[in-house]
C-alpha cells in the first residue's frame, strides 16, 4: 500500500526530529528544544511544589493535595525508610527532588510536540553524575576516603580473592552512572519513537480520506482506526513507563546511598 511505501522516509524524518536543535543561540551556548522543555518542566514542578506547600495542612483536602501527599509519602516510605532505614530523613530532599524532576520531565515529554529533558543523553548523564557524586560523597563522609575505598572489599574473604572482588566492585561502582543514564535515556527515547511511529501510521492511512472522501478512501482508512486504538494503549503504557522509570532511577540511587553508608559488604 502507498502508506507503507512512505513509511521508511517518514520514520527517518521522525528520528531526525529527536536530534538536538538550538531554538535560541547555537548548540554550544544556546538553548535546544530539550533544554527549553526541561525549563518548562522545572517551572511546572516548582508551581506544583509551591501550591502544595501553601495548602499544606494536617489533613489534606481535595484531589490535588491528596495526590501530592500520596506521592510524598510514597517517596519517604518506599524509597526512604524501607531502603535507607534510620538515615532516610537526611537523604529525603535529594531523593524527592530526583524523583519528581524525572517524573515531571517524563510526563511532559509524552505530550505531543514536546521534547522531554529526559529524552536526551546529556540530561540523563547529568542526573546520573549528580547521583554518583552524592553517594560517593556520602560514603566518604561516613568512612573517610580510604575507609570508603576499603569498604568496597567484602569482609571475611581471604587474599587474593578479596582483592579481585574489590577490583570488580570498583569497576561496578564506576559503571553505575553510565547504566543509570543509559537506562533512563533508552527507555524514554524508545517509547517516543514507538508512539511517533504509530502516530505516523494513523496519519498516512487517514490522509487519503481527508483529501478525498470516497468509498475506497474510507475503506483504505480503516487501518488508521486500528493504529489509533493501539496508539492510545501505547500512550497509557508510556505514562506508566514514565512513572516506573522515575521510580527505578530513584530507588537505585537510594540503594547506592545505602551501600555507601553500610560498613562493608
Amino acid at each position: 500500500m502507498e502508506a507503507f511505501d512512505k513509511l521508511p522516509s517518514e520514520i527517518n524524518h521522525l528520528v531526525s526530529e529527536f536530534v538536538s536543535i538550538p531554538v535560541i543561540g547555537n548548540l554550544m551556548s544556546g538553548i535546544t528544544q530539550y533544554t527549553f522543555w526541561m525549563i518548562i518542566s522545572s517551572i511546572v514542578l516548582l508551581v506544583l511544589v509551591f501550591a502544595y506547600v501553601r495548602r499544606l495542612s494536617l489533613v489534606p483536602h481535595g484531589i490535588f493535595m491528596n495526590a501530592m501527599e500520596w506521592c510524598v509519602q510514597f517517596v519517604s516510605k518506599d524509597m526512604g525508610k524501607q531502603i535507607l532505614g534510620p538515615t532516610w530523613k537526611k537523604h529525603f530532599p535529594f531523593l524527592a527532588t530526583l524523583f519528581f524532576f524525572i517524573l515531571v520531565n517524563n510526563v511532559v515529554g509524552i505530550i505531543p510536540g514536546m521534547k522531554p529533558g529526559s529524552g536526551t543523553i546529556s540530561t540523563t548523564a547529568a542526573l546520573a553524575l549528580v547521583t554518583f557524586i552524592y553517594f560517593i560523597g556520602v560514603g566518604m563522609k561516613n568512612h573517610g576516603a580510604v575507609g570508603y575505598a576499603k569498604s568496597l572489599a567484602p569482609k571475611g574473604v581471604a587474599f587474593p580473592l578479596n582483592v579481585l572482588i574489590w577490583v570488580i566492585e570498583v569497576i561496578s561502582t564506576l559503571l553505575r552512572p553510565i547504566t543509570l543514564a543509559v537506562r533512563l535515556f533508552c527507555n524514554m527515547f524508545a517509547g517516543h519513537i514507538v508512539m511517533g511511529s504509530f502516530a505516523l501510521m494513523v496519519t498516512l492511512f487517514a490522509e487519503p480520506l481527508l483529501q478525498h472522501v470516497t468509498a475506497s478512501s474510507a475503506l483504505g482508512a480503516l487501518p488508521a482506526v486500528a493504529f489509533a486504538a493501539i496508539l492510545l494503549v501505547i500512550y497509557a503504557i508510556e505514562m506508566f513507563v514514565a512513572c516506573i522509570q522515575a521510580y527505578v532511577f530513584t530507588v537505585l540511587a537510594a540503594v547506592y546511598i545505602q551501600g555507601a553508608e553500610a560498613e562493608g559488604h
